[in-house]
């Protein structure tokens, strides 16, 4: 199965396989997109990203031709909320009457699940609704279909980072996955989100709030983010630049875990799990560290994978941009 990652930058595939002990990567691949044709997880031109998909077809290769797709747009939403314990079939045929006054978006233009969060006996069940908006979702499925492979699920971008990253140890885990134009953050605990939510906010916003401070290009601010990041000993101006732009993203992760005492519940953040392709900016891991109080650890790509198979993927890792894709491919061999 191929977890497939559309991403505003670039559209990331892994794809594994079962063996004796769990899973093996046969495949890893990542492809450029055009600025533009995917902005805020919302896909702009479908053309793009399915030329996108073909080039990374041939280039990773993937064997496989069946995907899961993953969810990241800031317009899907994700709330707990209690609704009528009923089997599966018929939880989705009235979720729509169930839960309909409670969208921000007309109930027949969603896409709606739900993920229950207890056992329960009982007339009602607590869960996650998840209401993503059809025609978004349909145009990735579209644009994915159009480069011949079949997309089996479209499964929520968060679910499938705790898949992959979470650890279940019963202490409360933050899940920071940092984009280009979105962040997503996750606390749970073994395996129960307490927080699931899409910031708009990334890397790209860093690197324009760089460029305006310094009165440089977007590229040359690029480059020196990359190369610079937080380190002022490298040059205290480049890397005060970039903590100023990225303190209204430290500042919506820590205001996110507010909501930990919401409620009624009282839970504290025990660590933070860094991953996604703005995650590798120089020094971040220690300032979060700083500013929120809590130990900060970079993803672990292979805490449920068993390594590789073949010649064709050697010993090269998923890089952490693909901590989404490869939850994917992981909820899709289970």
């Amino acid at each position: 199965m191929i977890g497939l990652d559309i991403g505003s930058t670039s559209v990331r595939a892994v794809e594994t396989d079962q063996a004796r002990g769990g899973a093996v990567v046969t495949a890893v691949g990542e492809v450029a997109l055009p600025p533009g044709a995917v902005q805020a997880g919302v896909i702009q031109d479908e053309a793009a990203v399915t030329a996108a998909v073909r080039r990374l077809r041939a280039s990773a290769p993937l064997r496989s031709k069946t995907a899961v797709l993953g969810l990241t747009s800031a317009q899907t939403v994700v709330r707990e909320m209690t609704v009528a314990n009923l089997p599966r079939k018929e939880m989705r045929t009235s979720l729509p009457f169930q839960v309909g006054d409670m969208l921000p978006l007309p109930v027949d233009r969603a896409v709606l699940d739900f993920l229950p969060l207890e056992t329960s006996d009982r007339d009602t069940v607590r869960g996650l609704l998840v209401a993503a908006p059809k025609a978004s979702t349909l145009s990735a499925v579209t644009a994915v279909e159009a480069a011949g492979l079949t997309v089996a699920r479209v499964d929520l971008a968060s679910l499938a980072l705790m898949r992959a990253l979470a650890q279940l140890d019963g202490e409360a885990e933050a899940i920071v996955d940092i984009g280009a134009q979105l962040t997503q953050v996750i606390v749970q605990i073994d395996g129960q989100p307490l927080i699931v939510r899409t910031i708009p906010r990334g890397g790209a916003e860093v690197t324009a709030a760089v460029a305006n401070r310094l009165r440089v290009e977007t590229g040359e601010a690029e480059e020196l983010k990359c190369r610079i990041g937080l380190n002022r000993e490298e040059n205290a101006e480049v890397a005060d630049a970039v903590n100023e732009a990225i303190r209204p993203l430290m500042n919506e992760i820590r205001g996110s875990f507010a909501y930990l005492t919401a409620g009624g519940r009282a839970a504290e953040v025990a660590r933070l799990v860094l991953s996604g392709g703005a995650s590798l900016l120089q020094g971040l891991r220690w300032s979060l560290a700083d500013q929120l109080d809590v130990p900060v650890h970079s993803a672990d790509l292979f805490r449920r994978l068993r390594g590789f198979r073949g010649d064709d993927v050697g010993d090269t890792a998923p890089s952490p941009a693909c901590a989404i894709a490869v939850g994917l491919t992981l909820g899709g061999t289970r």
